[in-house]
């Protein structure tokens, strides 16, 4: 009976549970996350997930906010090394999203996993659509908006083509490509190449 009562008044039940979905995903993908799945991944009875997410759309929102973090969290703690003009953004993108990608990869899988699962999933758009404003509010500080989003974009093109290809990240090759959008210099890749 204790055990019953202990377990029922359970503060922590809300993000085990989106632990447990971060888990599944990371596991089995968005196909294998279900009210069930997660439950039994949490270890609270099945009617606890639908208690605190009414939907999987729910669950998935509080998931890719929790796994929105990883990039934002390194974003956060290096902001001052990219609002500094006295400091090379582009290189410090590149070291930044090296160290990121260079981090728990699965985080990082699981991350652009669930910002693509908005693809078909429009609950999600607003919460994939997030860091990115958080990030674009941040580089504002040394640059234009649409200078912002567009290094954005090619930052989301070179962690996915490093995540589906397998690849190893190039730092060089970032920081040219950034400095090239960020109108700072064509870089020494580019030099070398004339």
């Amino acid at each position: 009976m204790a055990a019953a009562t202990t377990r029922r008044y359970d503060p922590e039940r809300r993000q085990r549970i989106i632990d447990a979905a971060i888990r599944v995903v990371g596991r089995a993908g968005i196909a294998g996350l279900s009210h069930r799945t997660v439950a039994a991944e949490a270890d609270v009875p099945l009617g606890s997930t639908t208690y605190h997410f009414k939907t999987l759309d729910d669950l998935l929102v509080a998931a890719l906010r929790q796994a929105n973090e990883g990039f934002a969290k390194v974003v956060r703690e290096h902001g001052d090394a990219l609002t500094d003009p006295g400091r090379d953004l582009a290189a410090e993108l590149a070291r930044l999203t090296g160290a990121w990608l260079g981090g728990d990869r699965t985080g990082v899988e699981l991350e652009y996993e669930l910002y693509l699962a908005a693809l078909r999933r429009p609950a999600l758009r607003a919460v994939a659509a997030e860091w990115g404003e958080q990030v674009t509010e941040l580089l504002t500080r040394r640059t234009d908006p649409r200078t912002a989003r567009a290094v954005i974009a090619l930052l989301d093109g070179i962690c996915l083509h490093v995540l589906l290809m397998g690849g190893a990240y190039d730092e060089e090759y970032a920081r040219d490509a950034l400095a090239r959008i960020l109108g700072t210099g064509a870089g020494p890749a580019a030099d070398s190449a004339e």
